[in-house]
C-alpha cells in the first residue's frame, strides 16, 4: 500500500489550509462545525504555510535527534552560509525525522515554481554544491531520494516521486504523515495541515460517549505493548466513579532500539497534544501527565513549546473553544527506570514515589493517578486518534487483520540496510518489513533472526519471516508487538549473547520487588554467563553446573515467567525462551563444544598471527589490552594465547589480514 496521508481531497493528497490566524479567525474556524469550507475561504491568504508553491527558495533540513547525530546542525549552518554568499533571500525551516534515519543528514530543497525534492546524506561539506546544483537546475541522481507530489507546480524531470521510494512505497503512514514534512515548532503550520480540525468537531458536534464509540468501532488496540482495545480501556475510566480523572501519557520508551516516540514528539508534537485532548473529553479527564524520559532534551524542548503555543491559543486551559470543557498537561520526567513503562510503576513515580509495580487489581481505569481513575496511553496510541475521527472509524477498522486494525510504527534498526521508523499497515509480512521497506541484509550477508518487541519480546527465525505483524500472530512464535522496536541480526550474530544482552538489561531494571523477577533473572544471567566462558581453569565442578544450566534455565524461566508481579516480570524470560526454542544448537554448541558458532563469545575465542603475512607492523601489539602479542619490528609477531582475551582489537588494526580467528573447540580437537 503506497504512502498516504488521511482526508485527502485530491488525487496528491492535499488537506485543504488554514492559518497564521487573528484570534478572531481562530475561534469563527475552531467552532465552524464545516471547518474544510472556511478553510478553502481562507486558502488565497493562508497557503504559504503548506508550501505546496512557496514564494521564495525553501531548504528543509531533518533535525530530529538521528539527524542532529548525523550532523545536520552543520548541515545547517552551511546551507545557511550559502545562501548569504550568494545573496539568495530564502528560507531555512528545521523539520523532524522523516523515518529514513539511514539517509541522514536529510535536506529537502524547494524553488519557487518548482516541487519539493529530497536528497540523503548532505553533510555539512556535501550541501554547498547540492544548492549549486538545484539552484543551477541540476538535480544530483546520486544523492536525490525523490520528489514530493503537489498540484499546481512543476516537476523535476526524471526525478522519482518520494512516495515511490523502496522504504516509503510499502507503507501507510497516518502517524507519521507529518513528521519530516512539517515544522514542529509552528502550531499555525500544524493547523495549515488539517491539525485541531478534529478536537474542533469532537467539541462542537460529538458527546464523550460517542467518541469513545468511534474509537471502539475502529478497533484500535493500545501500541504501548499490551496491546487492550483503547475504546473499551477508556469506557471503562469514563464510567468509573470519581470526582476527577487523569489522562497520562507513556512517553518512556525503555526498550533498546525504540525511538518511535520520540520521533513522533520531535516531528508532530501538536499531533500528541491534539489526541490527548479528545481523549481527556471522551473520559472526562480535566487533567493529564506526559511521563517522559529525560534522556529525551530535544522531543521535551518541542513539547513544551508545543504547550505553549496551545495554552495561548486557547486549547489548553479552561473552557476549550467555549465548549465548558476543562483540560491542562504537566510534563513530567522520568529517570528512565526500565521499570516505569509498566503502568503502575509509572504511576507511582508520577506521585512522587519510587517506581515500583503494584498488584491488580484494581486496574488504573478504576483506580489509578492519587487513587482516581486514569486512563494510560502511549504516543503512537495518542497519535492516531485524530486520523481515525478524520477518516472514520469504520475506514480505520477496514485496514489490518481480524484482531488488530490500523497501522504499527516499527523502529526497523541493526543489520538491515535502511534503518529507520516505517508505518506498515497491520497484517504486513516481516519479510516485506526487513526486505522490501529495510532493503535487505547489507554486506552479503544471510538472515538469521529479528527481535521484537524489547527485552520483553523474542526472536524469530528465517523460517518465519512471512509470519504477519498483528498481535495474535507474533505470540504464536514467542514474540510480542510490544511498543515497536524490532532489532534484525545477521549470521555473525550469536542468540546466546543477545539472550545474555537482554537478561543483563532486565537483571539491571528490575525493580527487585518480587523474588521471581529479582532472583530468577540474576540465576538465568549467571547461567548464560557460564555457559558461554572459556575452559580454562574450569572445575569439575563447574563443568557439571554448565551441562545441567540449559535444563535449569528453561525451568527457572517458565516460573518466572508464572509468578512475576507485573507485565515486565512475566516476560523478561521472552528471549532466552524465544532462543532456546528457535536457536537450541546454539546453546548446544556453547555447552557441549565449547565453542560460539557465530565467533562472538570471547572467552570461546582467541586469536593467532600467520606468521607468513606478518609485517611486524607493531599495531597489533599497540593495541592489545592484554599485551598478549609479542615481537620485535619488522619481524613476525607472535600472540601468546594463555594471555589473549579474544577481543579482536588486534584483527582490527592489522591492515595486512595476518590475524586469524581461532576457537578453543579447534584446539581441543586438534589434541584428540
Amino acid at each position: 500500500m503506497n504512502s498516504t496521508t488521511p482526508d485527502t481531497t485530491c488525487g496528491c493528497g492535499c488537506t485543504g489550509v488554514s492559518s497564521v490566524f487573528t484570534p478572531e479567525e481562530r475561534n469563527v474556524w475552531f467552532k465552524s462545525e464545516d471547518g474544510q469550507k472556511l478553510a478553502e475561504a481562507l486558502s488565497a491568504k493562508l497557503s504559504h504555510l503548506r508550501r505546496e508553491e512557496v514564494r521564495k527558495p525553501t531548504i528543509y533540513v531533518g533535525t530530529g535527534t538521528c539527524g542532529l547525530g548525523a550532523g545536520a546542525a552543520k548541515t545547517v549552518k552551511a546551507a545557511r552560509a550559502w545562501l548569504d554568499a550568494h545573496e539568495v533571500d530564502g528560507d531555512i525551516v528545521e523539520v523532524g525525522c522523516i523515518g529514513m534515519c539511514s539517509a541522514e543528514p536529510i535536506m529537502d530543497i524547494q524553488l519557487p515554481g518548482r516541487t519539493r525534492v529530497s536528497f540523503m546524506k548532505v553533510t555539512e561539506k556535501e550541501a554547498p554544491q547540492l544548492l549549486d546544483a538545484v539552484f543551477g537546475g541540476v538535480i544530483p541522481e546520486k544523492a536525490v531520494i525523490g520528489q514530493m507530489n503537489t498540484c499546481g507546480v512543476e516537476s523535476w524531470a526524471q526525478v522519482p516521486l518520494l512516495k515511490e521510494h523502496p522504504f516509503f512505497a510499502p507503507q501507510t503512514r497516518f502517524v507519521l504523515a507529518q513528521c519530516g514534512e512539517i515544522d514542529p515548532g509552528s502550531m499555525d503550520e500544524y493547523i495549515a495541515f488539517g491539525g485541531y480540525r478534529m478536537l474542533a468537531r469532537v467539541l462542537n458536534t460529538m458527546s464523550p460517549e460517542a467518541v469513545c464509540d468511534a474509537i471502539e468501532i475502529s478497533g484500535l488496540r493500545g501500541r504501548g505493548g499490551g496491546g487492550f482495545p483503547t475504546g473499551r480501556k477508556w469506557k471503562f475510566a469514563r464510567m468509573a466513579e470519581g470526582d476527577r480523572k487523569y489522562l497520562i501519557c507513556n512517553a518512556d520508551e525503555g526498550d533498546p532500539g525504540a525511538f518511535m516516540d520520540r520521533a513522533v514528539i520531535e516531528g508532530a508534537p501538536h499531533r500528541l497534544v491534539e489526541g490527548m485532548l479528545i481523549a481527556a473529553y471522551a473520559i472526562g479527564a480535566s487533567k493529564g501527565y506526559v511521563y517522559i524520559r529525560a534522556e529525551y532534551p530535544l522531543a521535551i524542548k518541542r513539547l513544551k513549546a508545543a504547550f505553549r503555543q496551545a495554552r495561548a491559543a486557547g486549547l489548553l486551559g479552561d473552557n476549550i473553544l467555549g465548549s465548558g470543557f476543562n483540560f491542562d498537561i504537566v510534563l513530567k520526567m522520568g529517570a528512565g527506570a526500565f521499570v516505569c513503562g509498566e503502568e503502575t510503576a509509572l504511576i507511582h513515580s508520577v506521585e512522587g514515589k519510587r517506581g515500583m509495580p503494584r498488584p491488580r487489581p484494581p486496574f488504573p481505569a478504576v483506580k489509578g493517578l492519587f487513587g482516581k481513575p486514569t486512563v494510560i496511553n502511549n504516543v503512537e496510541t495518542l497519535a492516531n486518534i485524530p486520523p481515525i475521527l478524520a477518516m472514520g472509524p469504520e475506514t480505520y477498522a477496514a485496514m489490518g487483520t481480524a484482531g488488530s486494525k490500523g497501522t504499527k510504527v516499527f523502529a526497523l534498526s541493526g543489520k538491515v540496510a535502511r534503518t529507520g521508523l516505517v508505518e506498515v499497515a497491520m497484517g504486513t509480512s516481516i519479510r516485506s518489513i526487513i526486505f522490501d521497506i529495510g532493503g535487505g541484509i547489507p554486506n552479503g550477508r544471510k538472515f538469521k533472526a529479528v527481535q521484537m518487541g524489547g527485552p520483553s519480546g523474542g526472536c524469530i527465525p528465517d523460517q518465519h519471516l512471512d509470519i504477519q505483524v498483528d498481535y495474535d500472530s507474533l505470540k504464536t512464535v514467542g514474540a510480542i508487538m510490544g511498543s515497536g522496536g524490532m532489532v534484525v541480526m545477521d549470521e555473525d550474530t550469536c542468540m546466546v549473547d543477545v539472550a545474555k544482552f537482554f537478561m543483563d538489561f532486565i537483571q539491571r531494571e528490575s525493580c527487585g520487588k518480587c523474588i521471581p523477577c529479582r532472583e530468577g533473572t540474576r540465576r538465568i544471567l549467571e547461567i548464560l554467563k557460564r555457559i558461554t566462558s572459556g575452559y580454562r581453569n574450569e572445575t569439575e565442578e563447574a563443568t557439571l553446573e554448565r551441562f545441567q544450566g540449559i535444563m535449569y534455565m528453561e525451568r527457572l524461566a517458565k516460573v518466572i515467567k508464572d509468578t512475576s508481579l507485573c507485565g515486565l516480570g512475566q516476560t523478561a524470560p521472552n528471549p532466552v525462551l524465544s532462543t532456546l526454542r528457535w536457536f537450541r544448537d546454539e546453546y548446544e554448541a556453547h555447552i557441549y563444544e565449547r565453542r560460539c558458532p557465530a565467533g562472538v563469545c570471547q572467552e570461546l575465542r582467541y586469536f593467532t598471527i600467520d606468521q607468513e603475512k606478518c609485517i611486524g607492523c607493531t599495531l597489533c601489539a599497540k593495541r592489545c589490552p592484554a599485551e598478549a602479542i609479542i615481537g620485535e619490528p619488522k619481524q613476525a609477531h607472535y600472540i601468546i594465547v594463555d594471555k589473549c582475551i579474544g577481543c579482536g582489537s588486534c584483527a582490527t588494526v592489522c591492515r595486512v589480514d595476518a590475524v586469524q580467528l581461532r576457537q578453543f573447540e579447534d584446539e581441543l580437537s586438534a589434541t584428540v
